[in-house]
């Protein structure tokens, strides 16, 4: 039978976290499961804590080279058979009544696409506040594209929506050629989502929280480098060369292409004063003077605010 949920975890030297992944993936109510392991050539036991499980519960993907997050999930994805694909980060889990809850929210409103809240859990182990207020979810009620791009505005963004973790009809992806831009190690979970939603897919929001994220010191969510920003605005130069917006999508597609401008120069600056380079800090700021303005706080606060601007929690 066709089980009604994918779940895909790329795994790089997740030893210490994949069995709590997967025993979320499996503790679901109310729908069948299958769970896809995809070990990206890990350097420790992942890929023995994978293969530790009876085939029929976990199936394993070894790569035979490192294709990075992006490349690990399309992975996952080619070897999907649900008719759901949920991607699962290996150092995060998700409570065990959410994708029942998503899927039936989702099918009632005739959508291919649901997200919902995200339980955010400290490094030591305390939780912290949800990703998001539950009364900004319920209004949301739908993301548009124009809504998700407003989302993910470096500097203006209130909420960061490209934090959220959608599930996906797998037919609608296939149908429609969407996978992750391998390209990139940060923002691939927004260009995909972006992708998804100009394609016409429709999104649904699960105001209640299911996903738990694990803040996790060294994973690539916390550090954000210029060739991560620079990626980013390849990857969006490639997404309106592709598709149609309406005004509000590509007004709010402006404002992010300045945003990242803003990073890429606020970063570059960075580096030029870390390896002591003067004159090449000081022909960045004549460039792009906004770069300077965030020099107002210590360089070590704002590159953590900046950081948090872009969603990945690849736990990589």
């Amino acid at each position: 039978m066709q089980p009604d949920v994918s779940f895909v975890i790329a795994a790089y030297n997740s030893e210490a976290t994949l069995d709590r992944a997967i025993a979320s993936a499996i503790a679901q109510r109310d729908v069948s499961v299958e769970v896809i392991v995809v070990d990206d050539c890990s350097r420790d036991r992942t890929l023995d804590v994978a293969r530790s499980y009876p085939e029929d519960i976990v199936r394993v993907v070894a790569l035979e080279h490192n294709r990075g997050p992006g490349g690990a999930r399309n992975a996952g994805l080619e070897a999907a058979r649900g008719r759901w694909v949920a991607v699962l980060d290996s150092d995060d889990e998700v409570l065990s009544g959410r994708l029942g809850a998503m899927i039936a929210r989702a099918e009632k409103a005739g959508a291919v696409i649901a997200v919902d809240n995200l339980q955010v859990v400290r490094e030591d182990g305390v939780p912290e506040d949800t990703m998001f207020p539950a009364d900004y979810l319920e209004g949301l009620g739908e993301i548009s594209l124009a809504d998700y791009i407003a989302g993910n505005i470096v500097f203006e963004s209130r909420f960061n929506l490209g934090y959220l973790k959608p599930i996906f009809q797998r037919d609608f992806l296939n149908e429609n050629g969407l996978r992750y831009d391998e390209k990139l190690i940060i923002g691939e979970d927004y260009i995909l989502l972006a992708n998804a939603l100009a394609k016409g897919g429709k999104c649904v929001v699960e105001p209640t929280t299911g996903y738990v994220y694990h803040i996790r010191t060294g994973s690539i969510s916390r550090v954000l480098e210029l060739h991560h920003v620079e990626a980013m605005r390849a990857a969006d130069a490639k997404f309106a060369e592709t598709h149609l917006m309406d005004a509000a999508a590509a007004a709010a597609f402006a404002r992010r292409g300045r945003s990242l401008r803003k990073a890429a120069s606020f970063l570059s600056l960075v580096q030029h004063i870390k390896a002591r380079s003067p004159f090449r800090a000081i022909w960045t700021a004549l460039s792009d003077p906004a770069a300077v303005r965030h020099m107002s706080m210590p360089i070590a606060v704002r590159l953590r605010r900046v950081a948090a601007q872009f969603a990945v929690g690849t736990g990589r």
